[in-house]
């Protein structure tokens, strides 16, 4: 979705526009640095704040270019216990290869087509994308410096769910106890409880 709005914004992320009509063959560096005003301008859920520093190497085959991103720096994001701002380092590699074609299109998570008459490709989201994508799902404080609190109501409604649970496993425990075996009273079973089954003499 956001791809397809920063084609249409072209202005407001010609700096991440690389053209590739006239790329000559070998490989082509550039380097970006992303600060607040990149994360604020492209508007997306997971990173608001950071720097990070971006080289990427673009490399013209016979019939694609070929995309490798190097990405390091810091970015703040929401601890997920206390919702504090707390720092994400961000150290990724991402590949990416791009085709010329009548329109745009994604073959894939790796393979971009775009339109060959356009030449070229704007790849903010990408990298925006490949920062969020080293954001774990679950992502806290170090010990000690979440939001005090924040940090103590927690515990609190944790000792309350721990009780609550407690009761529950009992409840469980009973219940899974009084449950009949249900292999006992079938006569099949009791038949197969007579066979010996390293005598070789039954195959």
């Amino acid at each position: 979705m956001h791809r397809f709005i920063l084609r249409k914004n072209v202005a407001k992320f010609s700096l991440y526009n690389i053209s590739l009509k006239n790329l000559s063959a070998g490989v082509h560096t550039y380097v970006y640095e992303l600060d607040r005003k990149f994360f604020e301008a492209i508007d997306g859920d997971e990173v608001r704040k950071g720097k990070v520093t971006v080289k990427v190497t673009v490399k013209r085959t016979t019939s694609a270019f070929e995309f490798n991103f190097d990405l390091k720096g810091v970015v703040q994001v929401p601890c997920t216990r206390c919702l504090d701002d707390m720092d994400q380092v961000v150290d990724a590699k991402n590949r990416l290869i791009v085709k010329f074609g009548k329109e745009y299109s994604e073959e894939s998570d790796e393979i971009v087509v775009i339109p060959e008459e356009e030449g070229e490709i704007n790849i903010a989201w990408f990298l925006y994308e490949f920062i969020a994508l080293t954001i774990p799902i679950k992502h806290v404080h170090p010990a000690g410096e979440c939001n005090r609190a924040v940090s103590a109501k927690l515990r609190k409604h944790r000792a309350v769910s721990t009780d609550e649970e407690g009761e529950d496993d009992e409840a469980e425990e009973e219940d899974f106890s009084d449950e009949e075996d249900p292999q006992s009273g079938d006569p099949r079973w009791e038949a197969l409880k007579g066979l010996n089954f390293e005598d070789n003499s039954l195959i």
